[in-house]
């Protein structure tokens, strides 16, 4: 090689290490400002919604201590988390005894766990299952019959629909994985994840007409945006039972899971679901949750709105490490 020549790609490898220290530098500039701004801007905007009072809060005249003080006067259950090192968690429902219907303690709890998602900086997925082989009924009659006063009823509906917008808003992957049954608050439940995989013999309903109700938690507007209106309707109006073939058919179900009793290795369903997922949320937990940050703001906000926030959360990952890592290895062509 010529002393020209070689003096030419020397000076190119110093000008390419110097782009990439250079978006390092900005990299870790737009972090400590984003860390430092606070509320500030529609980004700091969208994470003040995601987390603290997303729906009600104090100044909607909404004491969340109050609440939580008498939801925990009806103990049962648990709301049990499990943090994986693959970075996917796996919430469950645990009150085998009445179907998994959840106490006012599991409805504290399950506020408690959302908390520690929301934190979860190498978080990407969650997995949300129901103990013994069923999902989830609902709220537990014992409570629902002990605060059947409508001012305590609508404080326990706002205390749902806070918890369980918090949970749609997590930057998660989530999965509800339905076996058995989903009912009322139980069918409630699974829209606020992002996907629902649905096992053989499992179904979905709305049973909330039987009981002289309509959902409270959030499920109708939930099941508006996932099914459409007039799905919504039938399965609202007709108290419908969904099973995973009109669940794939309406789009409220993503999958089926197979029989593993009928398909020799097929896996648990817990299995089967961690594998469905996986193929979601490869790759450093950043991205996944920017991935995520993305989607959220293009459902919730307005276009403009949703427009700022997509440029702020490209900024928390352009010139980061696993961009920078895949302009090096030219991973976008393969």
């Amino acid at each position: 090689m010529s002393a020209e020549r070689r003096d030419s790609s020397t000076g190119t490898i110093h000008l390419i290490h110097h782009v990439v220290l250079s978006r390092m530098a900005l990299w870790a500039l737009r972090q400590q400002l984003l860390r430092s701004s606070g509320s500030c801007g529609a980004w700091g905007r969208l994470l003040q919604r995601q987390s603290s009072g997303c729906v009600y809060s104090n100044i909607h005249g909404y004491d969340q201590l109050e609440v939580r003080e008498k939801l925990q006067a009806f103990p049962g259950g648990s709301i049990d988390l499990l943090k994986q090192d693959s970075g996917v968690a796996v919430l469950t429902i645990n009150h085998p005894t009445r179907m998994n219907a959840l106490s006012g303690s599991m409805m504290v709890e399950l506020e408690e766990q959302v908390s520690q998602l929301e934190n979860w900086t190498d978080g990407k997925g969650l997995i949300v299952q129901g103990a013994a082989g069923t999902f989830c009924s609902g709220s537990d009659l014992s409570a629902v019959r002990a605060i059947s006063n409508p001012q305590d009823g609508m404080k326990m509906c706002m205390f749902m629909q806070n918890a369980l917008t918090r949970l749609l808003r997590l930057p998660l992957m989530t999965v509800a994985l339905v076996e058995g049954r989903a009912l009322g608050g139980g069918a409630e439940f699974t829209t606020a994840c992002d996907f629902r995989l649905m096992a053989s013999g499992s179904v979905i309903q709305f049973v909330h007409k039987h009981m002289g109700l309509v959902p409270g938690w959030g499920g109708a507007a939930r099941l508006v945006h996932i099914v459409g209106s007039q799905n919504a309707l039938k399965l609202l109006g007709g108290a419908l039972k969904v099973d995973p073939e009109l669940g794939l058919q309406i789009g409220l179900a993503d999958g089926v899971l197979e029989d593993p009793r009928a398909e020799e290795g097929a896996g648990t369903p817990l299995q089967q679901a961690e594998k469905w997922l996986s193929s979601y949320v490869k790759g450093p937990a950043a991205v996944i949750q920017a991935v995520k940050k993305v989607v959220l703001s293009g459902r919730e906000l307005p276009l403009s709105e949703a427009l700022r926030t997509e440029k702020d959360v490209f900024g928390t990952v352009w010139g980061g490490p696993a961009n920078l890592q895949a302009l090096a290895s030219k991973s976008k062509h393969k």
